[in-house]
């Protein structure tokens, strides 16, 4: 079992153990950022209170951060003929149809962040299911990213918009954003990604809906925060 070092033990010991504002995990974690050697992302992570055992009860969406992501989104476009052309236009880095699909099948390529097939693509994309599946990169139009107007799709991923789903064990990781970001721009990303999973709650779940609320930074400490409406 490999342990931590001193400086994160020292962090640790340092971070709050009750649970603060977002504002002050934010603070705590941007003047003590787990490594110096790279710009690190700022991860949210939340506890469901959904039997994950149920297949009704799916949680899953996407996220329009306010300020960026700070990540540079590689995009991969399944399409043909004029959506084609509109995608490649928008920026997308990788488009195509059979061709892709023949890479992703043989090759398992998944040299890409964010899969968009339009919706008659999709007839054939479904053929990827077993390589991008697993991956979380399956088209899907509960994220919208199987749609008729792939330019806005790629220009939104580009922009920031994130994917979230729950895992197998009920819980929620999202990015929101480098530390490198001014502190509001932070919170304000952080606050985005707590509104958008609430909106996502499924009515068959009774009672607290976010058990937990952590931020943490890639190389970091977890700094448990409050779990109120407005973030503070």
């Amino acid at each position: 079992m490999s342990k931590h070092g001193k400086k994160y033990r020292a962090i640790a010991k340092a971070a709050p153990k009750a649970p603060v504002s977002i504002n002050e995990a934010v603070a705590f974690i941007k003047a003590h950022p787990g490594s110096k050697k790279f710009d690190e992302t700022l991860d949210v992570y939340m506890r469901l209170g959904v039997d994950f055992r149920k297949t009704d009860t799916p949680v899953r969406g996407t996220v329009k951060l306010p300020a960026g992501s700070g990540k540079k989104i590689k995009v991969a476009v399944f399409a043909g003929g004029e959506h084609a052309d509109q995608a490649r236009e928008a920026g997308a880095d990788f488009v195509g149809l059979d061709d892709l699909i023949e890479k992703v099948t043989k090759e398992s390529w998944t040299d890409f962040d964010v899969a968009i097939a339009t919706t008659e693509a999709m007839k054939s994309v479904r053929k990827c299911a077993r390589v991008l599946g697993p991956r979380g990169l399956m088209p899907n139009p509960k994220t919208g990213t199987v749609t008729d107007d792939p330019a806005t799709a790629v220009k939104e991923a580009k922009a920031g918009k994130v994917d979230f789903r729950m895992d197998k064990t009920g819980n929620v990781s999202v990015i929101a954003g480098k530390l490198s970001f001014e502190a509001d721009k932070l919170v304000a990303n952080v606050k985005a990604v707590v509104e958008a999973i609430q909106s996502a709650r499924p009515a068959t779940v009774k009672g607290a809906f976010i058990r937990s609320l952590t931020l943490s930074s890639t190389m970091g400490v977890g700094v448990p925060c409050v779990l109120a409406a407005d973030g503070e």
